[in-house]
């Protein structure tokens, strides 16, 4: 690469010095002869070195390369979608999460936009392609044929510039990738837990039918005997039908629900329905604590797109200062019909005296790199509120799980037992047994929402705040970007 540099800044300083005005010139017989091959052994070095720099790669385009190679190997081997896990009813979370992250073609318009900036770096750092020329005197005859090679030099600085606002977009767009991923994840996530409270809230909702179905037996049992009346009977059954009703609903809502978890994994309306689960697994908390927020300033994808926009301002803002600097051309011609040979050696440069479109291109550059890091300032203020609601909702819903799981739903089990005891022994009333269920029922499906609600909130803040990738994510690792 250093060669490569050097190379380059040699030609540059060569271009320099051809801006001198040439004439043309004769040589004579001998001189011809000496050295034509001498010519024509130049331009054969002017082509090489113009092959050589543009196969030349900086660092970061390299560091850019390699993790495509990286992410495709993973995402896409060979070029083709590699082999996606088998679902089924019992398959894990992960499995769906895997299925997705392959499959949805969201996250692929993100890898192939990433892809096609990577390649963007190679054409930025490329020089100019060389140019044959032809001329020719026609008088009643060809006077003179005089074909030629010329090359043409940006200004110093230039291709490094342009290499360097394109690895500043490559990695926005890499970044934009590594948030498609986590949406994506969330989106399955989510889906997948609304699965969960569905299915849970229909087994609680039957369970407590069937209580329900014991105790108007029951209390007809007691009406023949005149230990209860009609009322009681016709009250169970009020009951049993409004929870009937219920768990219709909720069935009936599995359909949207199943939709949302079918596109969440990637799959067209056309396609076969995919297994919904029927075992579900709960997440453990494995996140610190403690400087959450200088976690998500590190790994929150949407912080990283603003910070690769602020780069690739900066890249701009360089770049638009060399706009005051002259390109070079330089070229050789030979005229064929002469002997010996006419040689014709060819130089320009241009001349950047518009200082005043020369302003307005670093006002522009300038503006743009001021707009870009108060993009970067806004987000960093509005991720800090998002850490501090989502942290919240996650230790409400952790308290609320505690709350119902540990404390309220074993005590109302045991006063709905006490109750049905009681009211089989005359020693409670129809009313006190009904208000028994009904917090039992309530307390059940509170455990259930808390546990949803604490699953929801542990999702987003890992993955949409915090940016923390599911296992088997196909990114690039952090530790090689």
């Amino acid at each position: 690469m250093a060669f490569c540099s050097s190379l380059f800044q040699g030609l540059e300083k060569s271009a320099s010095d051809f801006s001198k005005p040439w004439k043309s010139f004769r040589i004579s017989h001998k001189e011809a002869q000496g050295s034509q091959r001498s010519h024509h052994g130049l331009c054969l070095l002017c082509l090489f070195v113009a092959m050589l720099l543009s196969g030349c790669a900086t660092p970061a385009e390299k560091a850019e390369q390699r993790g495509l190679q990286q992410v495709a190997g993973q995402y896409r081997p060979h070029g083709e979608k590699p082999a996606l896990p088998q679902l089924t009813t019992n398959a894990p979370l992960s499995d769906f999460l895997t299925y997705a992250l392959l499959n949805h073609p969201d996250i692929e318009t993100a890898y192939f936009d990433w892809a096609a900036s990577v390649a963007r770096i190679t054409s930025a750092g490329a020089p100019p392609d060389p140019r044959l020329t032809f001329q020719a005197d026609i008088q009643s005859v060809v006077t003179s044929l005089m074909p030629g090679l010329m090359f043409d030099f940006p200004g110093p600085g230039k291709l490094r510039g342009q290499v360097a606002v394109a690895v500043a977009e490559s990695t926005g767009k890499y970044h934009e990738f590594e948030a498609r991923v986590l949406t994506t994840a969330f989106g399955v996530k989510k889906a997948y837990y609304q699965l969960y409270y569905l299915t849970e809230k229909v087994a609680v909702n039957r369970t407590t039918l069937g209580v329900l179905a014991d105790v108007e037996a029951v209390a007809r049992q007691r009406n023949v005997v005149n230990q209860a009346t009609l009322q009681d009977v016709l009250r169970a059954q009020m009951e049993q039908e409004r929870l009937r009703t219920e768990i219709a609903n909720l069935e009936d809502s599995s359909l949207p629900l199943a939709a949302q978890f079918k596109a969440a994994l990637g799959l067209p309306a056309d396609a076969p329905e995919p297994p919904l689960p029927v075992r579900f697994a709960t997440t453990p908390l494995t996140m610190a604590s403690s400087n959450l927020l200088a976690a998500a300033y590190a790994h929150n994808p949407r912080l990283k797109v603003m910070a690769a926009e602020v780069q690739r301002a900066e890249a701009a803002l360089q770049l638009a200062a060399k706009a005051g600097v002259p390109d070079f051309s330089a070229g050789l011609e030979a005229d064929l019909k002469m002997t010996p040979l006419l040689y014709r050696p060819q130089a320009s440069v241009t001349l950047p005296i518009w200082r005043g479109k020369i302003r307005a291109q670093l006002a522009e550059a300038q503006a743009q790199k001021s707009a870009a890091q108060a993009r970067l300032s806004s987000e960093q203020i509005m991720l800090a509120v998002e850490l501090a609601e989502k942290a919240f909702m996650l230790r409400e819903a952790d308290r609320n799980l505690t709350l119902a799981q540990d404390a309220i739903l074993p005590k109302a089990r045991l006063a709905l037992e006490a109750a049905r005891a009681g009211y089989l022994s005359n020693q409670s009333s129809f009313v006190d047994l009904a208000d028994a269920w009904r917090a039992a029922l309530a307390a059940e499906l509170d455990a259930i929402m808390a546990r949803t609600q604490r699953e929801l909130a542990l999702a987003e803040l890992e993955l949409l705040v915090l940016g923390e990738q599911p296992a088997g994510a196909p990114t690039v690792k952090s530790d090689e970007r």
